[in-house]
């Protein structure tokens, strides 16, 4: 019999990105729908945990979308996104970006809210 009994964790193990606290699943459609909002709208308002991990999603599909004529590009657009962030992103944000290496976004922080602390950021497309 043993005396001691060793507990063993998971560890990370270089993985990126954040669980926010929910399963796979909830948490692919939460970041859906902060990604389509912040692409149809152009900015919205959020914590800087949430506007930090959605940056790079975001950035990630507009360069996607700048793939000119490439239907791969659009359907794994499509896969993720729903078809009116698709359309804005092809038709309206790739030409927009077209001269742009990468960097579409801005994160501006904001005031702390009495609420919770969470610190509040906006997180917005440049204009050019």
């Amino acid at each position: 019999m043993d005396l001691f009994v060793f507990r063993v964790e998971a560890m990370r193990k270089r993985k990126a990105g954040r669980k926010f606290g929910r399963k796979r699943g909830v948490r692919r459609a939460f970041l859906r729908s902060l990604i389509s909002a912040l692409l149809v709208h152009g900015r919205i308002k959020t914590t800087e945990a949430r506007g930090k991990e959605l940056r790079s999603h975001a950035e990630r599909a507009i360069t996607m979308g700048k793939q000119e004529n490439n239907l791969a590009a659009r359907r794994n657009l499509r896969a993720f996104l729903p078809e009116i962030a698709v359309r804005k992103v092809i038709n309206d944000l790739a030409p927009r970006f077209r001269m742009r290496k990468g960097g579409y976004t801005r994160i501006r922080k904001l005031s702390t809210p009495r609420k919770d602390g969470a610190p509040q950021v906006f997180i917005e497309l440049l204009k050019e």
